[in-house]
């Protein structure tokens, strides 16, 4: 036997829903987005506040705030101007120097730090300086030093990542969680003169990478933090720029050397030469060509006697059947220089031979003769 009351109570969740209102798709889409929106914004701020940017970074997303603006269309004359700029690779003994640099350089970082070091040269090319400042974030170090020999100026720049691993590495600074400084401070002494021991060690390696090339001295100038006080040529100058990058197992950063044009314009045509010890240039079939054809030209050459100072007026007086002296007498040999324009070639004596006028050479000129101290050269004739 069924209960009355057990239907009524049945019945009740279907009531329920039947008057409870219905929502709509809209909402209930709209509110699984909005929590979708949430959660990536939060996921968002989380990596954001986690990551701090540094001085580099900072640079960078500066720098490249104009990046959308259209490019400037280069007039004739910046077109005639950076087509006239030597490049680089006119210069192959550079290259070669910077090799050498490189090679040198990681050892003596190995010795200084103490530490395993790598360095790579990631681009070499040229450009014009000031076009390289505008690049050079500001927070770099830029360190003046000078070529003694050649008077003129570079430049090498240490960017913030190089220098704090550095005094990292030196001061005895924590491994494995790469460099600990705070890139917006500026260098206490310490740090700066640990930073010119950097660059006086560059500046030695550089020195021995040029020595098969040539002897040059280059010295420490000084250390700016600023590169409107580390301008070592105008704006449009070319230059050579290096970028080398320092790997100190978890620490690293970039070193860049700048060397102008015109302080390599001394040694311009050795750094020319394809490989140590060439002469540049030389042709050798050509200059067998040229040699014997010089030697199958004819030449007209003069025999003088006596040069005499007269005046103006003496030889004005000069009339058919008049004698000029000279300071010769009877059985004295008369000496004659043999010249060849106004180059003096021979010196010899008057004489005959067959009926003619001959000359018998004694002394050569052009060049001249260099016999050994010790010797007496032997008795020269010709005819």
């Amino acid at each position: 036997m069924q209960d009355v009351n057990d239907t009524p109570d049945a019945a009740e969740p279907d009531e329920a829903s039947a008057d409870a209102p219905h929502e709509t798709p809209g909402h209930g889409s709209d509110a699984g987005h909005t929590t979708r929106e949430d959660a990536s914004t939060g996921f968002e701020n989380s990596m954001i506040s986690s990551h701090v940017l540094d001085q580099s970074e900072i640079d960078s997303l500066l720098g490249n705030t104009f990046a959308g603006l259209p490019d400037r269309e280069e007039t004739g004359m910046e077109r005639v101007i950076k087509a006239g700029f030597v490049a680089y690779e006119r210069l192959p003994m550079l290259e070669i120097v910077l090799d050498r640099l490189v090679r040198l350089l990681s050892s003596t970082l190995r010795s200084f730090t103490n530490d395993n070091v790598e360095i790579t040269m990631e681009s070499t090319r040229s450009m014009c300086f000031g076009d390289y400042m505008n690049t050079v974030p500001s927070s770099s170090l830029f360190a003046v030093f000078k070529a003694v020999q050649w008077e003129n100026y570079g430049l090498i720049v240490v960017d913030s990542a190089l220098s704090y691993s550095i005094i990292d590495i030196l001061m005895g600074g924590p491994r494995g969680v790469g460099h600990a400084g705070t890139e917006g401070r500026p260098h206490t002494a310490i740090e700066r003169s640990l930073i010119e021991k950097l660059i006086t060690l560059t500046l030695n390696d550089l020195s021995a990478a040029f020595n098969p090339v040539c002897t040059i001295d280059l010295t420490f100038e000084r250390l700016e933090v600023s590169s409107r006080f580390a301008a070592i040529a105008r704006a449009s100058n070319a230059v050579v720029m290096t970028k080398l990058h320092i790997d100190m197992e978890d620490k690293s950063g970039n070193l860049d050397l700048i060397i102008p044009y015109a302080t390599l314009e001394p040694v311009r045509d050795r750094l020319s030469q394809q490989f140590m010890g060439e002469r540049f240039g030389r042709d050798s079939i050509w200059e067998n060509h040229l040699i014997s054809e010089i030697l199958e030209t004819d030449v007209e050459v003069s025999a003088v006697f006596e040069e005499k100072h007269v005046s103006l007026s003496e030889v004005l007086n000069l009339r058919p059947g008049a004698q000029i002296a000279f300071p010769y007498r009877k059985d004295t040999d008369i000496h004659v220089t043999l010249q060849c324009g106004q180059t003096s070639l021979f010196v010899g004596r008057l004489g005959q031979l067959h009926g003619k006028a001959a000359v018998k050479i004694e002394r050569r000129l052009v060049p001249p003769d260099s016999p050994h101290p010790h010797t007496t050269p032997p008795p020269a004739s010709g005819e």
